[in-house]
């Protein structure tokens, strides 16, 4: 579990860098603007832009801090799918 003051120490930082969040389930997003993330008491909302289609409604995702593994600059790679 990644804390929400770590998150906010990211989200907040001066200049911002991008930076990727890992999940338990091996899902990562990728966080390119302060404003496409919204830190909650319990969750984390992210905005996921449509990469095939810009005109498709906006879509958010909630993310519990208890799945959050870890947080890494986009620059990092994923892990291939199934590693741990």
């Amino acid at each position: 579990m990644v804390p929400p003051r770590e998150i906010l120490m990211h989200v907040f930082a001066e200049p911002f860098e991008p930076f990727r969040i890992f999940t338990a389930s091996g899902r990562t997003f990728d966080i390119r603007h302060p404003e496409f993330v919204q830190v909650g008491r319990s969750t984390l909302t992210v905005y996921t832009p449509t990469e095939n289609n810009p005109d498709s409604p906006h879509q958010w995702e909630k993310l519990s801090f208890m799945l959050i593994e870890s947080l890494a600059p986009v620059s990092t790679p994923a892990p291939p799918q199934g590693a741990s």
